[in-house]
C-alpha cells in the first residue's frame, strides 16, 4: 500500500478537472495548410529581413527598436543560425549570398568570452549544416564556387574550443575565451560549474566534424564528456543539473527533463541515430527508463532528488516541451501524446508557455513569466503529427501560429514576451527563432500540404540538432552499412548468447523516406514485435554476455560521492566497444522495477519508499487524442 497523498497531490487533483480539458478539433484542410505554410514563410522573412536591414552583422535583432546587439561573440549569429532554414525554404539566392559572405568575412581569431554550449549548437552546428548542403549536388542547393570554406571555419572554431575539455573529469568548462593565440578556461570561486546539458550536448556537432575531417579528436572529447557525466549518475540512473568539472561533485542534485538537463537525453538518442554508436543507445535506454520511473507523473514531469527520488520541484518548465518529440523518435508515442496535450493546455490558457508553470498552484511560477519565442512545443507538435497524422496536431500548430502573429509580431521582427499573462513585449529576438521556431512551424504545415522540401523529399534522412540544424545521415557521417552485428563485449562463458536484431520501425527509419508515418501498431511493435535470433555459443568471441551492466560492457563505472556508496567490485576493466544497429530504442518502461543494474548491485539499498518516488499526481490525461480519434487520425505516409 502506498503512502498517503501529500497536500500537494490533493491540490493537483482538485485543479486537474478545472484546468485540463478536451480540446475540440476544428480540422485544418489541405488548402488551409498551404495558406498557413505561406504565412509562416512570410513570418520568417519579416524577421530575417528585419535582421539583415537593421542588425546585420551583429548577432541578434532588437525587433522593437530596430537595432542590433552582440549576444554571443559578434559573429553574425542570426545569419549563421538561419542558413539551413533558407535552404529548406528553397531560397537559393539568399543561401548562396549568405554562405559566400560568411566564407569571406567570418573569423574567430579575436578576443571573446563565450559559452561552449551555445557556440557549439548555434555557430558550429550552423556552419556544418550549411556546409553539408552547399557542398552536395544531391541537395539541390550546391554552390559551384564553394570550396569548403564553412567546413574550414567550423574546424578552426572547434580546435579553439578543445582546451575546454581539458579537465580532470573530461566534462567541459561552461565558458571559454577564444583568443588570437590560445584559449583560457574561466573559473569562478575556485570552481568551474557546468550544466549537464552543457556538457552532454556536443556529440552531434563534434562527431559530424570528426567524420568530415577524418580527425577523431572532436568525437573522442565529446564522447568522453558524456561518459564523465554518466559515470557520475546516481544509483537509480538519474543525473543532476549542475556539476563541478574539476571535482566531479554535483553542485545541484535536482533531476528532471527540463532546464539544465534536457538536451543531454536528446543527444544520447540522436547520436545513436546519426552515428549508429550503440554505447549512446545503451546509456539512453537506462536514462530514459529511470526518467519514466522517477520523473513521470502521467502526464506531467517533476524534478526530484537524483539520489532519493524525493520530490523537489513540481514545475513544468517550457524546456520540457521537447520531450514528446524525443519520445516519438524513440517510438514511445502514447505517453508523448498525453504529455503534449498537458503542455499544450498551458499554451491555450496563456497564448504561450511560460518559462515556469507551478503544478501545485496551477499558475505561472513567480519570476518565470516570460516566453522567449521558444520552439520546443512546436517541435514536438511537428513530430507527433509526422508520426500519427492526427489533424488535432495541425490545430495546435495553427493556434501557436496565431499567438505568435497576434502578440509577438512587432515592428522589425518578433519580440520576446516578458509576461505571458499580459502579453508584454520585450525588445529581443533570439537567433533560434529563425533556426527552430519558424522552421518547425513551416515543416508542420508543409507536411500537411504535401511536402516538397529537403527534409521530407531529399536524398538523406536528417537528424535535427538541438538548435534545429539539419545533419544528414550520409554514408560519410553515419556509415550505417558498416556497423557490426553484435554487442561489444568479450567474455568466456558457455552461456554466451549471440543476438541479431531486426525491426520494421528502425529499418523503416533508416531505409524509407522520413515522410512515412508510424502507425499505432508500428509504435507498439518497437517494444514487443522485434525479431530476435539467438544461438548458444561458447569461447572468447564478440557477443552479448548475459547479466553485464552497461558499465561492465563499456568500462563506465560509478564515481564515488558522498551520496553514493560505491561497490568497488562493480567497476570493470575496459572492454572493446563495437558499433552496431539494434532495433530497440527504449525498452518497456515498467513502473514496478528499477533500472537493471540497480537490482544487480549487492550494495543497492533497494527500492525507494513510496514517498521517495516521484509522486503520482493522478491528473486526468487531456484527451486530445482518444482511442477513436487516434484510429481516425492515422494516415499512411
Amino acid at each position: 500500500m502506498g503512502a498517503p497523498k501529500k497536500p500537494l497531490l490533493l491540490i493537483l487533483l482538485i485543479f486537474s478537472d478545472f484546468f485540463i480539458c478536451e480540446i475540440p478539433a476544428e480540422g485544418v484542410t489541405k488548402e488551409e495548410a498551404k495558406q498557413l505554410r505561406d504565412e509562416v514563410r512570410e513570418m520568417f522573412y519579416h524577421a530575417f529581413d528585419g535582421y539583415m536591414v537593421h542588425a546585420f552583422p551583429r548577432d541578434e535583432l532588437k525587433p522593437l527598436s530596430c537595432g542590433g546587439e552582440d549576444t554571443l561573440g559578434g559573429y553574425a549569429l542570426t545569419l549563421i543560425d538561419s542558413l539551413d532554414t533558407l535552404a529548406l525554404l528553397g531560397d537559393r539566392e539568399r543561401f548562396v549570398t549568405s554562405v559566400e559572405w560568411i566564407g569571406k568575412n567570418l573569423r574567430f581569431d579575436i578576443n571573446k568570452t563565450v559559452s561552449v554550449f551555445e557556440t557549439t549548437i548555434r555557430i558550429l552546428g550552423g556552419l556544418l549544416s550549411a556546409h553539408l548542403i552547399a557542398s552536395d549536388y544531391n541537395t539541390g542547393m550546391r554552390i559551384p564556387s564553394y570550396d569548403d570554406e564553412l567546413l574550414h571555419l567550423a574546424e578552426d572554431l572547434a580546435r579553439r574550443m578543445l582546451p575546454a575539455f581539458d579537465t580532470p573529469t573530461g566534462i567541459i568548462s561552461r565558458l571559454f575565451s577564444i583568443l588570437k593565440t590560445n584559449l583560457v578556461n574561466l573559473a569562478f570561486d575556485g570552481r568551474i560549474i557546468t550544466s549537464t546539458a552543457g556538457g552532454g550536448t556536443l556529440t552531434l556537432e563534434f562527431g559530424a566534424l570528426s567524420r568530415l575531417t577524418n580527425d577523431p579528436i572532436f568525437e573522442q572529447v565529446t564522447k568522453n564528456a558524456v561518459r564523465g557525466l554518466w559515470a557520475r549518475r546516481s544509483r537509480i540512473n538519474l543525473v543532476g543539473a549542475h556539476i563541478d568539472v574539476f571535482s566531479g561533485e554535483w553542485t545541484q542534485k535536482d533531476a528532471g527533463i527540463g532546464t539544465s538537463i534536457d538536451s543531454f537525453y536528446e543527444y544520447l538518442l540522436k547520436a545513436y541515430l546519426l552515428f549508429g554508436d550503440e554505447e549512446y543507445l545503451f546509456i539512453f535506454q537506462e536514462a530514459y527508463r529511470a526518467a519514466m520511473l522517477y520523473l513521470y507523473n502521467d502526464p506531467w514531469y517533476v524534478e526530484v532528488n537524483m539520489n532519493s527520488a524525493a520530490l523537489v520541484w513540481p514545475l513544468f518548465n517550457s524546456l520540457q516541451a521537447f520531450w514528446p518529440g524525443l519520445q516519438v523518435l524513440a517510438g514511445d508515442i502514447e505517453p508523448a501524446v498525453r504529455t503534449h496535450a498537458a503542455f499544450f493546455s498551458v499554451w491555450k490558457r496563456y497564448g504561450f508557455t511560460p518559462e515556469g508553470f507551478n503544478l501545485a498552484t496551477f499558475n505561472v511560477q513567480q519570476g518565470q513569466k516570460s516566453y522567449p519565442l521558444r520552439p520546443e512545443l512546436i517541435e514536438s507538435t511537428y513530430w507527433l503529427y509526422k508520426a500519427t497524422r492526427n489533424p488535432r496536431f495541425l490545430d495546435a500548430g495553427r493556434d501557436m501560429l496565431a499567438s505568435l502573429q497576434h502578440a509577438a509580431r512587432c515592428t522589425c521582427g518578433y519580440c520576446h514576451i516578458s509576461d505571458v499573462e499580459f502579453h508584454q513585449q520585450e525588445d529581443h529576438m533570439e537567433s533560434f527563432f529563425l533556426a527552430e521556431t519558424v522552421k518547425y512551424l513551416w515543416l508542420l504545415f508543409d507536411l500537411a500540404a504535401g511536402p516538397d522540401n529537403l527534409v521530407e523529399n531529399g536524398p538523406y534522412k536528417y537528424i535535427f540538432s538541438t538548435e534545429g540544424h539539419l545533419l544528414p545521415a550520409t554514408p560519410q557521417i553515419s556509415l550505417v552499412s558498416e556497423h557490426c552485428s553484435y554487442l561489444g563485449a568479450y567474455c568466456r562463458s558457455n552461456n554466451l548468447i549471440q543476438e541479431t536484431y531486426s525491426s520494421d520501425i528502425i529499418n523503416d527509419y533508416r531505409d524509407k523516406n522520413h515522410s512515412d508515418s508510424f502507425s499505432d501498431t508500428d509504435a507498439k511493435n518497437l517494444f514487443s514485435s522485434s525479431s530476435f535470433q539467438k544461438s548458444p555459443a561458447s569461447g572468447l568471441i564478440k557477443g552479448l554476455c548475459p547479466g553485464l551492466t552497461h558499465g561492465q560492457r563499456y568500462g563506465i563505472s560509478y564515481i564515488a560521492s558522498d551520496d553514493n556508496i560505491v561497490d568497488e567490485s562493480s567497476s570493470a576493466s575496459q572492454v572493446a566497444v563495437v558499433q552496431n544497429s539494434p532495433d530497440l530504442m527504449v525498452s518497456n518502461h515498467s513502473t514496478d522495477s528499477p533500472p537493471s543494474d540497480v537490482n544487480e548491485d549487492p550494495d543497492y539499498p533497494g527500492e525507494p519508499e513510496d514517498d521517495q518516488r516521484a509522486p503520482q499526481l493522478e491528473i486526468e490525461t487531456p484527451q486530445i487524442v482518444n482511442e477513436t480519434d487516434a484510429k481516425a487520425g492515422l494516415v499512411e505516409g
